[in-house]
């Protein structure tokens, strides 16, 4: 497996590129403003085949850029979990206006607690994890170790619970459901650095008690 990053937009928020380089499968994760391009080169480069666009959730900072990535990959698919496609089809700020506008647009497909989803031989499991937003999910590789978060967790940090379309009891609920996973694993952030579960569990006091 091959993981890249960039971090960029108005929000700072991180975007990946996630490769199988035996097979030449890759997908992208999470589509910032202004970032996803750098990662796009890196797969052209490689000659990778981009198959899927994973959405964690809807908020404008993670989908801003969903276009830029389909029309260097027009095949591949654009998925989210159905709780969140609205942010899709209208998207935009909850809270303030953006300088710029979001294309909309329809998911190919939904992610669904439960469900795996193959990026070449890797298999990442997606797990519901609502709170932040009501769709909000997250993709965990067993095999990898490899926890991308979103904006569940963060370095010392949780995703916010203040916003319209939060609920501070179900992201309770969903930091449960991560914090039981190995404490090797590691934890790709939707913004800031990478972290692991055991750390998180020993310092970020929002787990402390998980």
């Amino acid at each position: 497996m091959k993981i890249s990053t960039n971090t960029g937009g108005l929000a700072a928020t991180n975007a990946y590129l996630i490769a199988d380089e035996t097979t030449g499968d890759a997908a992208m994760i999470d589509a910032p403003q202004d970032t996803v391009l750098p990662l796009l080169n890196v797969a052209k480069h490689h000659r990778w085949n981009v198959r899927y666009l994973l959405l964690t959730h809807g908020h404008w900072d993670h989908i801003s850029d969903h276009k830029v990535v389909t029309d260097a990959y027009p095949n591949a698919k654009v998925l989210i979990h159905a709780l969140d496609e609205p942010k899709l089809i209208t998207p935009g700020s909850l809270i303030f206006s953006l300088p710029y506008t979001i294309p909309p647009r329809r998911a190919d497909g939904y992610l669904e607690d439960g469900k795996t989803i193959s990026i070449g031989k890797l298999e990442f499991q997606i797990i519901f994890t609502p709170g932040h937003s009501p769709g909000h999910v997250v993709l965990y590789s067993p095999t990898e170790s490899l926890l991308i978060a979103g904006d569940l967790l963060f370095a010392g940090a949780i995703g916010r619970t203040d916003l319209p379309d939060s609920d501070p009891a179900a992201m309770e609920i969903s930091l449960q459901r991560v914090a039981q996973l190995p404490d090797h694993t590691s934890v790709r952030p939707g913004h800031g650095p990478p972290t692991t579960i055991g750390k998180e569990k020993r310092s970020n006091p929002f787990l402390q008690s998980k």
